[in-house]
């Protein structure tokens, strides 16, 4: 009897543990499987001045950097997407609809804003690997201490917001 019943355990052993190896092996493999897949950016409307938050970038810039807050979007595709006004010393000024991609580093141009203020497509709009570097700095600058803190994409665009007026995501906040 006691052969039994020895049998009987091993044999629910070997039957459980057989299963939860192939549900793990399911899991991995259905999980490894599903792409990414970006949604097609749609572009807001021309940034409004009343609509400028200034970010800090860097000590060894001129230029004044700003997010039109309006324009502040997370996708179902985990891309924080939004206007960028970059105005130089001199008062040139550039702007262009971006996307950064917090679960890879990566940020992407979708357009070009021109003088009559309509968007022109970006030609070259591939995803890049953001660099922390002098030149381009505000990309970095958005990836590492107001977006996407420790990789993690903000909650909604509401705290996008709030990182840009409180000069950083919060949780980069010394305390």
């Amino acid at each position: 009897m006691i052969n039994n019943q020895v049998f009987r355990f091993l044999l629910a052993f070997v039957l459980v543990a057989v299963s939860a190896r192939v549900l793990a092996a399911g899991f991995d493999s259905e999980y490894e499987e599903k792409q990414w897949e970006e949604i097609e950016a749609q572009l807001p409307d021309f940034p409004k001045p009343e609509n400028l938050d200034s970010f800090y970038v860097s000590a060894t810039t001129d230029n004044k950097f700003m997010i039109d807050r309006d324009s502040i979007s997370i996708g179902a595709d985990g891309v924080i997407r939004y206007t960028l006004v970059v105005l130089s010393a001199s008062g040139a000024q550039n702007v262009s609809y971006d996307g950064l991609r917090c679960a890879t580093g990566e940020r992407r141009l979708y357009a070009f804003g021109r003088a009559d203020k309509k968007w022109s497509k970006a030609r070259s709009n591939q995803w890049t690997k953001i660099q922390e570097s002098t030149l381009n700095r505000h990309h970095a600058a958005l990836y590492f201490e107001y977006f996407c803190p420790d990789g993690i994409i903000a909650r909604d665009a509401e705290e996008a917001r709030l990182a840009l007026r409180s000069g950083g995501h919060p949780s980069k906040k010394r305390r």
